[in-house]
């Protein structure tokens, strides 16, 4: 009873889809118990804000009447330029005082009325070049930014638990189903319709995080600007399908000139982080996400870097039943939902 009460359910709410999964805890490891997706319009989520409530209500409700989902406790995120993260460098104190002062020295950090965020913060330990300091994440998120996702869940009668970042949760994803050798740097490249997440880890801890609103609808938008389809149609040729009068050359052109774009953004973020690293650099890169799987996108990126690029897998490590979940659609799905995989991995109580 115990375990049960501490029992919830991650749903990741993105720019085109709900996904919703659920796991729990078998020695130590974690096992699949349900799992499923359903689409949203294109104008319900803008720019990583709730445009359309009650289209999310009705979606998230038919999804979980549909999965027969029994908990009420969610674990959820949110990202985008509402939310502001920084690594800052405090001098060494207990989590206790830290607690106390972080307020103070958020104020120097964050570009919003600090009355008007909620705040969270994660010691990461002493700082290798001043043992008198210490490194600090500090997360601020907009308090009617994340109200406004709470109110969503709430009205499905839901109990938002847990509020992480995308990022974050993606990171939990990662290092449940990973191993990164000693000093390894990766970065974790989340590409959604609307926007990126780039979480660049040392050792399993993020040391940079970046937010792009950019994503796999640059590609649609290009197409229907440049060949003058349709949405649906856009979306199929974005896939690696056709389109009756539709020539297959001009479709490549404007594929690979959007990926080019984006793939600039990621050049961009590493080239930021290893202006601030020394001679620190990233060795491989894991893709998750809708655009991810955008075989030109994918391709683009390979031949970019001189370092390995991979899917991102958050079942690879998971305990699941072939009795009960396609393994095939699994695999296919599998980049789709590595945020929400993260989110299941929380328990109520987690910091």
């Amino acid at each position: 009873m115990l375990r049960k009460k501490r029992d919830l359910i991650g749903i990741d709410i993105g720019a085109s889809s709900i996904k919703l999964i659920q796991l729990k805890q078998v020695r130590g490891q974690f096992e699949l118990v349900n799992m499923g997706i359903v689409p949203l319009a294109p104008e319900v989520i803008v720019d990583n804000s709730i445009m359309d409530p009650g289209a999310i209500v009705e979606a998230l409700g038919g999804l979980v009447e549909s999965l027969k989902v029994k908990t009420k406790n969610v674990a959820t995120s949110v990202s985008g330029h509402s939310v502001i993260i920084r690594k800052i460098q405090l001098p060494i104190m207990t989590e206790e005082e830290a607690e106390n002062s972080i307020q103070f020295e958020a104020e120097q950090f964050i570009p919003f009325d600090i009355s008007e965020v909620n705040l969270d913060f994660q010691i990461l330990g002493p700082d290798a070049k001043d043992p008198s300091q210490m490194a600090v994440l500090l997360v601020a998120a907009k308090k009617d930014f994340v109200n406004d996702h709470t109110a969503v869940f709430l009205e499905c009668g839901f109990q938002p638990v847990v509020m992480d970042i995308d990022c974050f949760a993606l990171e939990n994803a990662f290092n449940i189903n990973y191993d990164t050798a000693e000093d390894e740097i990766v970065a974790l490249i989340d590409m959604g319709a609307s926007s990126l997440n780039v979480n660049i880890l040392k050792e399993g801890v993020s040391v940079f995080t970046r937010d792009i609103q950019m994503g796999g609808n640059l590609l649609n938008e290009e197409l229907q600007k440049r060949l003058g389809v349709s949405d649906e149609d856009a979306e199929s040729l974005k896939l690696g399908g056709t389109v009756a009068d539709v020539d297959t050359a001009s479709v490549d052109q404007v594929v690979s000139d959007s990926c080019n774009t984006i793939v600039q953004e990621v050049q961009r973020s590493l080239d930021f982080f290893a202006a601030t690293s020394a001679e620190e650099k990233v060795s491989r890169l894991f893709l998750s996400g809708g655009a991810s799987k955008s075989d030109i996108l994918f391709k683009t990126l390979q031949e970019k870097f001189e370092f390995e690029v991979e899917l991102l897998n958050p079942f690879n490590q998971l305990i699941v039943s072939e009795k009960s979940f396609d393994l095939d659609y699994l695999e296919a799905m599998a980049p789709l939902f590595s945020v929400a995989v993260g989110l299941g991995m929380r328990r109520i109580g987690d910091k």
